[in-house]
């Protein structure tokens, strides 16, 4: 029996598209919500990071770019070694929905690892999807 490979989640956001959009794909927009600090070159191919604080650092690579309404990213999967050269594949797909913006993210690629690993991953992103979604909608609202 295989190991379930994806992560969905979605939420409606009481913002436009365009804010939702620039949060996601800005240096400044993912350090108000998602990390310590960020970078990204946007456009595929291009390199982008985030700094957790505490020596915790996640490299990404920029793969798919639409805007305003698909930006799709691979990084390393957490907790395998930072020389391990899986990655998982993740999608935020916005669209607009009354005066806002409902966003799904999706996560790929989980299929790929032992039990152990799989658990630790699968749990650790489902988990920190949640918690990253909130952060989110609570950056959006007091922006």
């Amino acid at each position: 029996m295989g190991f379930p490979d994806r992560i969905e989640r979605t939420v409606d956001l009481a913002h436009p598209p365009a804010k939702v959009w620039n949060a996601l794909t800005t240096a400044e927009g993912l350090a108000a919500w998602f990390a310590r600090s960020a970078g990204i070159e946007l456009e595929p191919g291009g390199g982008a990071w985030l700094d957790f604080g505490d020596g915790f650092e996640q490299r990404m690579r920029v793969e798919r770019v639409e805007e305003p309404a698909v930006f799709g990213f691979t990084w390393h999967v957490y907790g395998l070694p930072d020389d391990d050269p899986r990655r998982t594949y993740v999608e935020f797909t916005l669209e607009p929905s009354g005066a806002g913006t409902r966003l799904t993210v999706v996560e790929t690629g989980f299929a790929q690892l032992p039990e152990v690993e799989h658990a630790k991953a699968f749990g650790g992103n489902t988990d920190g999807w949640k918690a990253q979604f909130a952060n989110l909608a609570e950056h959006l609202d007091a922006a």
